[in-house]
């Protein structure tokens, strides 16, 4: 009987043994033979990684052909956090000790870089503002030994990969900066890379870098090129065992600007020296030197709007971004006792225009009302309500026509046209919607909006009309009233303007109207709106929008894009009043407030016209404006807290005019001239098949 039980206990065992490894024999024959197809192909489909390969950005080069931006070729070594997140911390520590050790980048700042930014900001410093996914750059432009390191040892170096990837490189033709017009380059957001996808844009990734400033950031869709994709295989530890296919990187087009890197460099070159000048010169009003914080200069053609050159200072190195930017580096750019340097005057600084304004002012009132004949008396001072306003220096001409109100820059003049238009339209202050044809002449020639620059900032100014002043007093009339009532001003003169602001900050009096006549109070302008306002005095009335690009132009030098002057509007003038206006100019640097500057200067031959200011700011020295055009040209130039006008900017616009047009003494060479022929080209530079980029054909070819 215990026999027969130990046979069919066996039974069973060996039934049982029988039926699992038919069990097993089945499942083995379902995932090879029947599934087996779909198996292999999640088993390769994991161990297959697509990684992006980064297109060469698209060059910028100046109208000549010379580069003003390219690229060049750099190792980086980047770490990929998904790989680094799944290793024991002790691991961890010691893989970033090693990357340390590669990159000469220390630990704690590994650790920053691999740490994201967050999305409230587009540009940070020491924090990875890219996708999640990507992998993260921790050094640019490692020693190649170092980084062959990392490729020849990945077992030391998990999840950190080393390659050369292409970065932006400034030649700098002639030693030219041109960081406000360039622009730089940052990371793409997660917000802008996930709009990018929603919208179907393919051209950018996780890793692109785009435009934040200047035509980069305007022209940056063209700029970026199309990224390439290549599949690579890879081990549990992410290590590259080999390459699977590959989709080829279409590199970005070339922007052909306006800007000549010839005249640039004299602009930047001038416009830095004024200013160190300036620095270095005693003011006697306010007892010390100039302190000369800021400065711009625009050449422009007066003809079609392209911007020949521009400068700003405080400027800054645009290779700063290359590779990322730290936070000590961010906070230079944005410091106020740097004069922040990432604020490009030209177009975003907004000043008081001084007597540059009273061209624009003579053209409003030979438009309503005045005549060519009419004589007003250029007296000492003006005795306005209860304030004596004064000519500069006190001054006194007798009566005087427009022109020899412009060429002397009397004020007195233009303040009797500004109460003139007061007494007839404006005299209740409270009036809003009084009429007023110098601000409607000012408004006319685009001052207190955009002049529509392909570079994106820009700022608009403002006109210090009656509805500013409404609209500002309703804006801060509790703050002042409460700084009234409170009795805590700072000083005895904000006491009472707080006191008078508060009773009546919304009364367009008549010392507003006179002051808006002569560009003082609170009216702003920046540099380029002032370039535009005197190129449609030279060219008879039509107004730009300025530009910088020229042509976009494919890899293989075909022109897909020609960028054309576009013509934002015609100014409300008679021509006899812009006329009239361009002869009187004529005469400021031959007998007026320029004439010292241009003595022996050949201007029956390069026919200059000009108007110089010097703005008064309210706890600030005298803005120097210089003001200049001809029939090809606008030439303007800027110093912030500068002094005079002709004074501090005068010998710099000059230098200018002498580079434009080849002068040297009474000589005028057009050979020797900055641009051949004086004039830019209208062709676009030659682009070559071996990749060279040759300046434009001359007409005669």
């Amino acid at each position: 009987m215990t026999e027969h039980r130990s046979r069919l206990r066996l039974v069973v065992i060996q039934a049982l043994v029988f039926s699992l490894f038919a069990t097993l024999l089945c499942r083995l024959y379902y995932l090879q033979v029947v599934s087996g197809d779909e198996y292999a192909q999640q088993a390769a489909s994991q161990s297959v990684r697509e990684v992006v390969v980064q297109p060469q950005r698209g060059l910028i080069v100046d109208d000549m052909g010379r580069p003003l931006v390219t690229n060049r070729t750099s190792w980086v070594v980047s770490v990929d956090r998904g790989t680094l997140a799944k290793l024991p911390d002790d691991e961890q520590r010691a893989l970033l000790h090693r990357v340390q050790r590669v990159t000469a980048v220390a630990v704690p700042r590994i650790h920053r870089l691999l740490t994201d930014c967050g999305t409230d900001k587009a540009v940070q410093g020491d924090c990875w503002n890219g996708s999640p996914f990507q992998p993260v750059p921790v050094a640019v432009d490692v020693p190649q030994p170092m980084a062959l390191r990392v490729l020849e040892q990945p077992e030391d170096f998990p999840g950190v990969t080393a390659e050369q990837q292409s970065l932006r490189a400034y030649p700098q033709p002639f030693g030219i900066n041109a960081a406000h017009l360039l622009g730089y380059l940052s990371p793409i957001t997660g917000p802008e890379y996930d709009a990018a996808k929603a919208g179907g844009d393919t051209s950018v990734n996780g890793a692109s870098v785009v435009g934040r400033a200047g035509v980069e950031q305007e022209y940056d869709e063209w700029l970026r090129g199309m990224p390439g994709y290549q599949q690579v295989a890879v081990d549990s530890m992410g290590r590259v065992l080999g390459d699977e296919d590959e989709v080829s990187a279409q590199p970005g087009d070339t922007l052909v600007t306006s800007i000549d890197a010839k005249v640039q460099s004299v602009v930047e070159q001038q416009l830095a020296s004024t200013i160190q000048t300036a620095r270095a010169t005693f003011d006697d009003v306010s007892g010390k030197n100039y302190v000369a914080d800021s400065g711009a200069a625009i050449v422009m053609e007066a003809k079609t709007g392209r911007i020949v050159a521009m400068a700003s200072q405080p400027t800054y190195d645009p290779s700063v971004w290359v590779g990322g930017i730290s936070k000590k580096e961010l906070s230079a750019l944005y410091s106020k006792a740097a004069g922040e340097p990432l604020l490009g005057r030209a177009t975003q600084g907004q000043f008081a225009p001084g007597s540059t304004w009273k061209p624009i002012m003579t053209v409003g009132a030979l438009n309503h009302g005045f005549s060519e004949d009419t004589k007003l008396d250029c007296s000492g001072g003006l005795q306005v309500g209860n304030r004596w306003f004064k000519n500069y220096e006190s001054a006194s001409y007798g009566y005087i026509g427009f022109d020899q109100a412009l060429q002397l820059s009397c004020d007195t003049f233009f303040y009797r046209v500004g109460l003139k238009y007061w007494q007839q339209y404006g005299s209740d202050e409270t009036d809003v919607q009084a009429k007023d044809p110098l601000v409607q002449e000012a408004k006319d020639f685009g001052f207190g909006s955009r002049t529509g620059i392909d570079i994106p900032g820009e700022a608009p100014g403002r006109i210090a009309d009656r509805q500013w002043k409404d609209d500002y007093w309703k804006s801060m009339k509790s703050y002042y009233c409460g700084m009234d009532e409170k009795g805590n001003a700072p000083s005895a003169y904000m006491r009472l303007f707080a006191h008078e602001f508060c009773l009546e900050g919304n009364h367009y009096r008549a010392g507003d109207a006179v002051n808006f006549s002569i560009g003082q109070g609170d009216t702003i302008v920046t540099p380029l709106q002032l370039a535009r306002a005197y190129s449609a005095i030279s060219n008879g009335g039509t107004l730009y929008e300025p530009r910088v690009a020229k042509a976009i132009v494919s890899p293989d030098g075909t022109v897909l894009r020609r960028i054309a002057p576009k013509v934002a509007g015609h100014l409300d003038a008679s021509a006899s009043s812009l006329a009239y206006v361009d002869t009187a100019l004529q005469g400021t640097p031959k007998v007026g407030t320029l004439a010292w500057k241009f003595t022996d200067f050949p201007l029956d031959r390069v026919h200059i016209r000009g108007k110089t200011g010097s703005a008064e700011v309210q706890g600030k020295q005298s803005t120097s404006w210089v003001a200049t055009y001809d029939e090809n040209y606008v030439v303007i130039m800027m110093v912030s807290q500068g002094g005079t006008g002709s004074g501090t900017s005068g010998p710099a616009v000059r230098a200018i005019w002498e580079s434009l047009y080849g002068v040297d003494g009474m000589d005028v060479t057009p050979a020797d001239a900055d641009i051949p022929g004086t004039t830019p080209p209208e062709r676009l530079p030659q682009f070559m098949d071996d990749g060279s980029i040759l300046p434009p054909a001359r007409e005669e070819d």
